[in-house]
């Protein structure tokens, strides 16, 4: 761990070195939008159960519960996530596709506030992607979840774009 001048730069650390809320009161409402992508590496007694662009277990379709379970847990990030605040999303989509051995995972949340929405993009990617391992691991535990990493987000301080 860093040095206390370290410290100072991570924003949910207060001059005391204690884990904090970020105060955002003096901030203004802006639209804030995020992406957040996950990949879940198949195995091949997975990928034979592919139907089309969906798979269908002993539990249902996976991708279509993945998708409900990824927008809940974006709506419930702040109950998960120490530090974040309760935010009424005004959008989260999630898309899954089958690219190569792997299911890529795309989560975009937008709402207008005074903080970022990246934690709920990266928390609704997550979830679906536990999902899908969830529903899948009958058919195999070689199920790998992979990266799950921020694409994009506008509307705060500083913009950022990795696509």
């Amino acid at each position: 761990v860093g040095s206390a001048g370290d410290m100072s730069k991570l924003s949910h650390i207060d001059d005391s070195n204690r884990p904090t809320m970020v105060d955002v009161s003096d901030k203004s409402a802006t639209r804030r939008e995020a992406h957040a992508r996950s990949v879940v590496q198949l195995p091949e007694p997975v990928l034979a159960e592919l139907d089309g662009d969906e798979i269908v277990s002993k539990k249902g379709p996976v991708f279509a519960t993945a998708v409900i379970a990824g927008v809940m847990a974006a709506k419930k990030t702040h109950e998960l996530i120490p530090f974040c605040h309760p935010l009424g999303l005004e959008d989260c989509s999630i898309e899954i596709a089958v690219e190569g051995g792997s299911a890529v995972i795309d989560c975009r949340c937008r709402v207008t506030h005074k903080t970022g929405v990246e934690m709920e993009a990266l928390t609704g990617a997550s979830v679906a992607a536990l999902t899908i391992y969830d529903m899948c691991k009958a058919l195999s535990h070689d199920i790998v979840i992979g990266e799950t990493r921020l694409m994009k987000k506008t509307g705060g301080k500083r913009d950022f774009h990795r696509e």
